[in-house]
Formats: C-alpha cells, sequence, structure tokens
C-alpha cells in the first residue's frame, strides 16, 4: 500500500511540473508512429524593442536637459568631478559625457525651455 501511494505522489508531482512548464504555450508534434504528443513551448528572455528605445531616448533628453539647465561649462565641471571619483562614479561619468546628439537636443530644446 506505500509503494502505490508512493507511486501516485510521484506521478502527481510529475503532472504538476508538466502542467506548469506547459503554462508558457505548448505545441503539438505528430510522431513517426502516428501519436500526437504535446510538447512545452521554451520560456525565452524577449527584451521589448520599444522599451529599450523608450529608456534610451528618455535618458539622452534627461542628459540635455541637465546640459541646457546648468550650462556646457557647469556640467563640464560636475562631470570632472564625478571622473575624480570611485570607480561607478567614473563610469556614471563617462555615460554622462557630452555626446554629439545630446549636444543637439540641447542646442535645439534650450531656447524652449527658456
Amino acid at each position: 500500500m506505500v509503494h502505490a501511494k508512493s507511486q501516485f505522489n510521484n506521478r502527481l508531482r510529475s503532472l504538476g511540473r508538466k502542467h506548469a512548464e506547459m503554462a508558457n504555450g505548448y505545441t503539438p508534434e505528430l510522431r513517426a508512429d502516428g501519436l500526437i504528443v504535446i510538447k512545452p513551448k521554451r520560456a525565452r528572455l524577449r527584451v521589448p524593442f520599444k522599451g529599450v528605445l523608450y529608456a534610451v531616448a528618455g535618458f539622452i533628453l534627461f542628459k540635455a536637459f541637465l546640459l541646457s539647465a546648468i550650462g556646457p561649462d557647469g556640467y563640464s565641471d560636475r562631470l570632472s568631478q564625478l571622473q575624480q571619483g570611485s570607480v561607478f562614479e567614473q563610469g556614471g561619468a563617462s555615460v554622462m559625457r557630452i555626446d554629439p546628439l545630446t549636444q543637439f537636443v540641447a542646442n535645439v530644446a534650450g531656447p524652449l525651455m527658456r
């Protein structure tokens, strides 16, 4: 009786695992012997292109806002202070440096903000 209950519990665990795997979707496959077997789809890590694009655009707009609000001299002074700091601050300074796109957006949006 104990052996039968152990097999039953193992079967329940196996079915629960298969059910969880199929929560991401499944595809039916026809084997060579004519049996249709349901296979779970593999979960893929999808990066939303629009989300990444919006994040990059927002970051460039943020840098352009800072550049136009503080001015090029003040912005460069603050970047030089960051470059003097720790490794994380130096990384932040390299990310926050003035690139041509940020400069262009700051030149266009600067007069509009004033």
